[in-house]
């Protein structure tokens, strides 16, 4: 019998990529949990305005689109933390 396992394939489609990734990673060391809740919704398809309440939401987009703006001009938190943990 031959068993074609099309879960996996599946599976592999949704991964993150490696820059996904390393944003989730980003938010996580900052501190920012909920940031990263946000972005893994967003990389893995889903709308997270389903999940969180708007207010929250365009609070979160906000403060870290700021961070996103600083990170160009100077090193960011995330950036910090990256480097303790390294």
């Amino acid at each position: 019998m031959n068993y074609s396992n099309t879960s996996s394939k599946s599976q592999q489609d949704k991964a993150m990529s490696e820059e996904q990734f390393n944003q989730v990673i980003d938010a996580i060391l900052a501190g920012k949990y909920s940031w990263a809740c946000v972005l893994i919704l967003r990389f893995a398809g889903y709308n997270p305005l389903h999940y969180i309440p708007y207010r929250t939401y365009n609070r979160l987009i906000k403060d870290n689109s700021q961070c996103e703006k600083n990170k160009k001009t100077s090193s960011c938190k995330c950036d910090r933390a990256r480097q303790k943990v390294s």
